[in-house]
């Protein structure tokens, strides 16, 4: 499997960030880290290898970027504003300096990105989607949270509403420009309803209820009570869903 590691300076965010690509064609897809971790963390617990079979048959290539919730969503020591401004700052990073750089290095001319994520990275690859349809046209989300007033509690203006997933679409207009690109999309949202799983059952369901609202197809799957908040399930769950999002 091809592998290829990067750092480079983020005129966005005033800093160096690092990244790996695994593969070397195929639909790009953005991987998002799980809460707090870094571009790292999917290959050292053995996603990566769970994907290999579809990477190395050159149908996906993975870019695992570092996130920066540490300075946002998990920053519960500052103040909700800078909180939020760091999330946006990611955001831009992604939009206007990462994706070009998916773009040179991808070998597919894909018409699209995939995002994927899990915990928090789910939060991450459903909120890119929906923010911005017409670069990601498929999302594969595990165990997510999808609203920003469960990291920043008791504070809300317009940044945190754009950055919240399910707030965006449960106040949609059905006649608004982006529904025809969720319906073209292809979207994957599961979790697990075993142990740690509660709170993410619970935003799923509001997400799929969102989605069923607005007419947007979508394949949201519960697994069994005894898939917990954690790694055996994800390393199940993502060979499987490939197969089907792949093909």
């Amino acid at each position: 499997m091809k592998v290829e590691y990067y750092k480079e300076y983020s005129n966005i965010l005033g800093r160096d960030m690092e990244f790996k690509v695994f593969g070397h064609a195929g639909k790009p897809c953005i991987a998002f880290p799980a809460e707090a971790k870094r571009f790292y963390d999917y290959e050292d617990h053995g996603l990566i290898g769970a994907m290999e079979p579809y990477i190395e048959q050159g149908r996906i290539q993975v870019f695992c970027v570092d996130g920066l919730d540490n300075e946002s969503w998990s920053a519960t020591w500052k103040n909700p504003k800078d909180r939020i401004l760091a999330q946006e700052a990611y955001f831009n990073y992604i939009i206007n300096e990462f994706v070009p750089r998916v773009y040179e290095i991808n070998n597919s001319n894909s018409n699209g990105i995939m995002t994927f994520g899990l915990s928090l990275g789910a939060y991450h690859a459903l909120n890119f989607l929906v923010r911005r349809p017409d670069i990601f046209n498929q999302v594969l989300a595990l165990s997510g949270i999808y609203h920003s007033g469960f990291f920043i509690k008791d504070y809300a203006d317009e940044l945190t509403f754009l950055n919240s997933p399910l707030d965006s679409l449960q106040v949609m207009h059905k006649n608004h420009p982006y529904i025809e690109l969720y319906k073209q999309a292809r979207i994957i949202i599961c979790v697990g309803q075993g142990a740690w799983e509660d709170v993410c059952l619970e935003e799923t369901r509001k997400v799929d209820k969102a989605l069923k609202n607005l007419g947007v197809p979508a394949w949201v799957d519960y697994w069994g009570y005894d898939r917990p908040h954690d790694w055996p399930s994800w390393l199940e769950q993502v060979p499987y869903f490939l197969y089907h999002i792949l093909d």
